[in-house]
């Protein structure tokens, strides 16, 4: 996409963020749901289902660079609308990576329009992620059975589409796109969240669902490396959403630094004040260097474990510390819940659970440290990138 579509399309899409979208915060807050007659036709009509569908199936086919500071802007206001773009978003990007052209047909155009609606299910309520799950796929045929329990997958309420992740045989674990309403498929809902209210977080119960062939994602045991693939660039996406809830907590805690008057004088006069919001502002220019370097990086066809891994974990610092240092600034205000400010301290806190823990964040970074991974050892802003295959 060229620079002025990029620009017409920020511009509608922010348009809809802050003219029709941000109104409905105290509502969505309030009723623990999101209003979907409202906000889908709204994400359908700027067109932030498609953002990173390839144009060839009728997507926007933003680079990484260009979605970033998209999804940074969800990022600002009620955190369920954010949820539904990214995890829309991170599941078309990576069917447009690892689904065969069948499957790309079938879904992308669909996906672009926001016709049909894409989610993940891999985590499981007596087992882990990855290696460690307790759903089976057992071939029957030429067909596969799928069996077993997912908890906790994001966007089930409306989601047509599952990519379900199964255990092949004792040691391979491999990916099947599942319909919603295929048969021994039952869905029901969680207990409300903490933050990033209003949409599903469900149980998703496989009874002997039988799929097709097809349904295959890549090869039999192909499951972990899609994994890896998909969480290496949606970990970007996750430290791009903690800028954007940074940003918005800056802006609002500089406004209300000017505002509010104590003993004669704004509060922005005060040192204190003045080191939270300097300690906030740095913070943020250090992570938006992490993204832009990241997305430069994946643009060029490299791949970016690390790099992800490092990105999403300082993002969460990054965002703990700002909203932190946001609450302080507002002082009691800031702890209502009909301030903007209590409601982004909460939907933050879901950034920590999104594509594996701060602890898998230290641990994929060591570890491809320690196993010889190119990692810059000095800093060279003029080194040109390399294109690898």
């Amino acid at each position: 996409m060229n620079d002025a579509e990029y620009r017409r399309l920020r511009d509608r899409i922010t348009t809809a963020i802050w003219d029709e979208l941000d109104p409905l915060e105290q509502q969505i807050e309030d009723s623990e749901r999101i209003p979907y007659d409202i906000v889908l036709p709204v994400l359908r009509e700027c067109g932030a289902f498609g953002l990173l569908v390839p144009r060839e199936y009728g997507g926007a086919g933003l680079s990484v660079r260009q979605y970033l500071p998209i999804i940074a802007e969800f990022a600002k206001i009620q955190g369920g609308i954010r949820v539904i773009v990214h995890v829309h978003n991170s599941f078309a990007h990576a069917l447009s990576e690892i689904g065969d052209d069948q499957q790309r047909r079938a879904l992308l155009p669909g996906a672009a329009t926001g016709e049909r609606s894409l989610a993940f299910a891999l985590t499981e309520p007596d087992y882990g992620t990855g290696a460690d799950l307790g759903t089976t796929a057992e071939r029957n045929g030429t067909s596969y059975v799928l069996s077993g329990r997912k908890w906790l997958i994001t966007n089930s309420d409306i989601a047509s589409h599952f990519l379900v992740f199964a255990k092949t045989d004792a040691r391979q674990v491999s990916a099947f796109l599942v319909e919603r309403e295929a048969a021994g498929l039952s869905i029901e809902p969680l207990p409300e969240t903490m933050g990033c209210k209003g949409g599903e977080h469900g149980v998703i119960t496989l009874t002997d669902v039988t799929v097709a062939p097809s349904a295959l994602v890549g090869a039999e045991g192909d499951g972990n490396a899609h994994l890896e693939r998909a969480l290496e660039v949606s970990r970007v996406f996750i430290a791009a959403s903690s800028l954007g809830t940074s940003e918005r907590c800056l802006d609002l805690s500089l406004a209300h630094a000017r505002q509010r008057v104590t003993f004669g004088k704004p509060i922005a006069h005060r040192q204190a004040v003045q080191r939270y919001l300097a300690e906030m502002a740095t913070d943020i220019h250090a992570l938006r260097g992490m993204l832009a370097d990241a997305a430069e990086k994946w643009d060029a066809g490299q791949r970016i474990p690390a790099e992800s891994a490092m990105c999403k974990q300082f993002g969460l610092e990054a965002v703990g510390r700002v909203t932190d240092r946001a609450l302080l600034v507002h002082g009691g205000i800031g702890y209502t819940r009909k301030h903007s400010i209590e409601r982004l301290y909460r939907d933050a806190r879901l950034n920590w659970l999104e594509e594996g823990t701060p602890t898998i964040q230290y641990l994929v970074t060591s570890r491809e440290l320690l196993d010889g991974y190119r990692f810059a050892d000095r800093f060279d802003p003029t080194q040109q990138l390399t294109t690898t295959s």
